[in-house]
């Protein structure tokens, strides 16, 4: 039997089982030389568990898998790094207080006698950027640069090892429009070298733009993989549900009626950050934030929420001034806030369901001898992973093991056992897949369609233009205008968004 050499990566049959569920049923995936193959499914469809059992961090309960013509069953990531297949985190996993060039040679650092060769790491590092288009100081701290930065330094790491088959996992969630552009020439750049990238994405429009091919996995089980010309958004959207979404929004149905949260000149203590930021709330309305990278959309809800402290400015709900000096003054009036970096400040990783579902919210479970209800704290856990669709094997699993999607379903129904009066989400989308959008979306509008006043940041357009209904554009820490959705466009918002640069 002829082998095709243009097959780099065969993993045939992959079945995996934990306690109460079965995360993988005889999943596959096949990934050519010279393709970008997209990997899509709803959160807990199973595309981390397989990729975890390439790697070798899970045990395959069943299957097999072959790369480049002969078989390989990894036992460390380290294993299948060092045979030529890496894998750029959505989680990024860096030693912050390091280099840039420390991180990428981290475990095998090139060597002069029995000291670290630092004169060749430097060359070498500055090598791969050039090569790539990376504009990075090798010598810098890891924790000094941005988000994307930090995840360019990932991708060259991959790039370091030489590999035939790159892993990418939602790679632009924190990425701009620019910074998306680079990083899909030096995609390109990798497959006209002959790798293979699996690129995991929930964003469509990037699928159509970057991949060859798409497989789609839905509860564990390979549904189909095709060619990206046979396909188009709905056909995909279809394979991942397993039913057609006529729509990527729900209609909607609520009407804003008087205004309940008013914020006149709030300025933030520790410059530069927001200044003289003004705007109401009505009740029953959702209020989309948008700006580009760095307009301080992020400062505008710390600021509200007494995460950032306030030098001026006043914050009136219902009528009635206020001050949150700090997050449990804001969770005391009434105010919640959904963060943007779900892992760092998010969730408690290592804990369960019940603890991250009820964290905000204690004092509700004391009992008059001064215990905690456990029936009352079963019931609320409970109503979070039903309200939500919660896909988990039971309360105590840590939420760390579950989809960043799942993730995102906890922290949200979390905020809404607090009964909040305005709710603030910061990207709550990222990450998470069209199905489970449309969830979270509906939820929204039915949070504003029981009176409560939403506020949403999202740097995706269609997103803020779907489910708002006016928009507050920030530029440089301030508010360049406020409009009406049904009668904006995308280009007024970016002009806007522009206003103060």
């Amino acid at each position: 039997m002829a082998i095709n050499t243009d097959v780099l990566l065969n993993i045939t049959g992959i079945s995996k089982s934990f306690p109460g569920v079965k995360a993988l049923d005889n999943a596959s995936l096949t990934v050519k030389a010279n393709s970008v193959h997209a990997l899509m499914g709803e959160n807990g469809a199973g595309k981390s568990t397989l990729l975890k059992c390439l790697f070798g961090i899970y045990e395959k309960d069943e299957g097999s898998i072959s790369f480049q013509g002969k078989g390989v069953d990894f036992k460390s990531s380290k294993e299948a790094l060092e045979n030529g297949i890496s894998m750029v985190h959505q989680e990024l996993n860096q030693v912050l207080q390091c280099s840039v060039m420390d991180n990428v040679w981290l475990g095998r650092y090139p060597m002069k006698g029995p000291f670290v060769d630092q004169k060749k790491m430097y060359k070498d590092t500055a090598s791969i950027f050039t090569e790539l288009n990376i504009d990075i100081d090798p010598s810098a701290n890891v924790g000094s640069l941005s988000i994307s930065q930090r995840q360019m330094v990932e991708i060259a790491k991959a790039f370091s090892y030489n590999a035939k088959i790159v892993i990418m996992d939602e790679p632009t969630s924190s990425l701009t429009e620019k910074e998306v552009k680079h990083l899909f020439s030096i995609i390109r750049k990798l497959k006209e070298k002959g790798c293979g990238i699996v690129y995991i994405s929930h964003k469509m429009e990037e699928v159509f733009e970057l991949c060859d091919e798409v497989t789609v996995l839905r509860d564990g089980q390979w549904i189909g993989t095709k060619p990206i010309g046979e396909l188009d958004m709905d056909a995909i959207i279809s394979m991942m549900v397993g039913r057609e979404l006529t729509s990527r929004f729900p209609e909607k149905s609520n009407t804003p009626k008087e205004v309940v949260l008013k914020v006149s000149n709030l300025t933030a203590k520790n410059q530069p950050s927001i200044q003289n930021v003004s705007f109401d709330l009505h009740k029953g309305e959702i209020l989309g934030i948008a700006g580009l990278m760095g307009a301080k959309r992020t400062d505008v809800l710390e600021t509200l929420f007494g995460i950032r402290e306030s030098s001026e400015g006043s914050i009136e709900l219902h009528g009635k001034e206020l001050e949150n000096r700090n997050p449990h003054d804001a969770i005391k009036n009434g105010f919640s806030l959904v963060t943007e970096e779900r892992r760092a400040t998010g969730i408690y990783a290592k804990l369960d369901i019940t603890f991250n579902s009820l964290v905000a919210n204690v004092e509700q479970y004391k009992t008059r001898s001064g215990f905690l209800s456990s029936s009352k704290m079963k019931s609320d856990t409970q109503w979070v992973i039903d309200s939500m669709s919660v896909k988990t094997p039971s309360h105590s699993t840590a939420i760390g093991s579950l989809s960043g999607g799942n993730q995102q379903k906890v922290v949200i129904g979390r905020w809404l056992l607090t009964q909040p009066e305005i709710l603030m989400l910061d990207e709550p989308t990222r990450g998470i897949d069209v199905g489970a959008k449309f969830e979270i979306y509906q939820l929204i509008l039915d949070l504003a369609n029981k009176d409560k006043g939403i506020i949403i940041i999202s740097s995706e357009m269609p997103e803020l233009m779907g489910i708002t209904d006016r928009i507050l554009v920030m530029s440089n820490g301030r508010v360049a205008g406020i409009v009406n959705t049904r009668e904006t466009t995308q280009n007024e918002i970016l002009n806007l968004a522009s206003l103060y640069l």
